[in-house]
């Protein structure tokens, strides 16, 4: 089946068609999620914030959902020739946990300049690192000449059937939590990359909670997502993009979750990198809640009024913890020396 074809097919019913059977059989091995509530976090943003913190998920992120379930569509020939994914960390992790989980050998692309904290972990789990200049080569490139040597699958981090409907789970999870049984969220911010995780939530959502607003929160300097929305079309990153943020930088929004996106997202924002690091502080300081920068600009878009919060519902979903040391006490710097919000 080409890429057109499976745009044509994929769309919000037959990711949510998809992540309902697939989420009885990932349960048993994902850490499901709860809401955390903080009374000072509410008192700060005037508004109800509902935390969802996927930084407590196997590997540190979400991205073992997607990965798990996508190498489960492949599984019979994964375990012939192992399967080849790229990553600058998280969905390295989540991969090399689903194949170590399944019996299968990993081959990931990631950059050179990868934390190490990721680098490390990746490899403890059993999968073979391929380093890569990320400022001057292909990544995609260097991991299908590896797949083709193989014989072997390619699990992309984002532009996937099986991935989407991986991330979908947590929609699923969403809606049958106790904390918002009662009434539906007037709103979800979703930490965005390539889109996968917020094409996942929102057709989840579409269905379920049709009133709550789905927003993508990028970091500035790779608002690509916001700037798609924007235009009404994909556009790029500039090759050389750099940001704290590492886990978020994507070339551009995914052929595949794009189109769903632009049909169900109330809209993007996107957070500084200092407002992310300020946000892992904070989480760290006030949360006892350890987040990468990429997994923190959700919040740090509440924080920093980005999204009006105030006298509303919002669920914050925090995308990953995988954070080094040098990193998580510079943003607890950034945050001691800062003036109190407002």
């Amino acid at each position: 089946m080409n890429t057109q074809t499976i745009e044509s097919e994929l769309n919000a019913a037959t990711v949510v068609e998809a992540a309902s059977s697939a989420y009885p059989r990932l349960r048993s091995e994902l850490n499901p999620t709860p809401l955390l509530e903080y009374a000072g976090l509410n008192r700060l943003v005037g508004g109800r914030l509902l935390l969802k913190p996927e930084n407590l998920q196997r590997t540190g992120s979400f991205k073992i959902r997607g990965a798990l379930n996508a190498l489960d569509s492949c599984l019979p020939v994964a375990q012939e020739t192992g399967v080849v994914a790229w990553s600058s960390g998280n969905h390295a992790q989540g991969v090399a946990l689903a194949a170590r989980l399944r019996g299968v050998q990993a081959h990931i692309v990631m950059p050179e300049d990868a934390p190490p904290a990721k680098r490390t972990s990746t490899e403890r789990l059993g999968a073979i690192v391929i380093p890569y200049d990320r400022y001057t080569e292909n990544r995609e490139a260097i991991a299908m000449a590896k797949a083709a040597e193989l014989g072997a699958p390619v699990i992309p981090s984002y532009d996937h059937p099986a991935v989407i409907a991986g991330q979908a789970s947590i929609g699923l999870e969403l809606i049958a939590d106790p904390r918002v049984a009662d009434a539906a969220p007037e709103q979800v911010l979703v930490c965005c990359g390539g889109g996968g995780l917020s094409a996942g939530i929102a057709s989840v959502l579409s269905f379920n909670w049709p009133q709550t607003r789905v927003y993508a929160v990028e970091p500035s300097a790779a608002d690509d997502t916001v700037r798609s929305l924007a235009e009404g079309r994909r556009v790029a990153n500039p090759s050389d993009t750099r940001s704290v943020c590492d886990a978020l930088l994507t070339p551009t929004p995914g052929a595949l979750t794009f189109p769903i996106n632009q049909a169900l997202l109330a809209g993007g924002v996107s957070v500084t990198d200092e407002e992310a690091l300020y946000t892992v502080g904070y989480a760290r300081r006030e949360c006892r809640l350890v987040l990468e920068p990429g997994g923190a600009v959700a919040l740090a878009a509440a924080l920093h009024n980005k999204i009006d919060v105030r006298d509303r519902t919002t669920v914050i979903i925090l995308s990953g913890g995988n954070v080094d040391d040098e990193m998580l006490a510079r943003g607890c710097d950034i945050y001691d020396r800062a003036p109190a919000l407002e």
